[in-house]
């Protein structure tokens, strides 16, 4: 097989056909480089997006679409969507027969719904990977209803300058050779290592999601600020 190895100019082909080719061990994969972190933060990204029986929520970047799955199991009607189709794939073989669970291939920059169609929209770990993510918080903006939420879970920069370093170098380091040693593309989490380098701050990533329009927008670190959850609204009456 091919490498597809993406570079930080995130050409959406490249990008996609990357996750494309390590959908099938990408959930094994995290669980390894995070020490089973990820099942503590998926958890925290559920619980910020309150998810009520009924309400429709985007999962955007859904990957293998395990995010989805937490989601849809409060009873909401949950749209797994993702712009690789083989990470849509494997959460379609796993997830594929769950009550409320549907599944779209997606372009964030260009969401194929309509305005102010979901009561919440998520994203995990996505808009780090997107070329344009002011434009993608723009577009999670215009599919949510007003007064609807936002809550982007994304790596982050821990603000302890000691455990900071440690970070860097656990992922300069560690990271790609535990992809490797797991059989993942190694290629794939090179690129992770330098996207999540590249990413702005906490306090960055705010000053967009307030650009782009959202209110009330505040950050809550996880992990000593490996990973952030950004939250925010719509301005607007939900009744309406």
């Amino acid at each position: 097989m091919t490498s597809s190895r993406a570079d930080l100019s995130k050409d959406p082909r490249t990008v996609s056909g990357m996750f494309d080719q390590v959908a099938k061990r990408y959930d094994l994969t995290n669980v390894a480089m995070t020490f089973g972190l990820d099942a503590l933060w998926r958890r925290a990204t559920t619980a910020a997006v309150a998810p009520e029986p009924g309400e429709r929520i985007l999962d955007l970047a859904a990957g293998t679409c395990r995010s989805s799955l937490s989601l849809a199991r409060s009873g909401a009607e949950v749209v797994a969507a993702d712009f690789s189709p083989g990470m849509l794939a494997e959460g379609r073989r796993r997830y594929g027969d769950v009550r409320g669970l549907s599944f779209v291939e997606a372009d964030a920059t260009d969401l194929p719904f309509g305005d102010a169609e979901f009561d919440a929209v998520t994203m995990s770990y996505g808009l780090r990977n997107v070329n344009d993510p002011k434009r993608a918080l723009r577009e999670l903006l215009r599919v949510t209803k007003p007064g609807g939420r936002v809550v982007i879970n994304e790596f982050s920069t821990p603000p302890n300058a000691a455990f900071r370093a440690l970070y860097r170098f656990y992922n300069d380091r560690v990271l790609p050779r535990v992809a490797r040693l797991v059989g993942s593309n190694g290629d794939a989490y090179d690129y992770l290592n330098e996207s999540i380098q590249a990413w702005p701050d906490q306090a960055t990533l705010a000053a967009w999601m307030r650009e782009a329009g959202w209110t009330g927008v505040e950050h809550r670190n996880l992990t000593g600020g490996i990973v952030a959850l950004h939250r925010a609204r719509k301005a607007g009456d939900a009744a309406a």
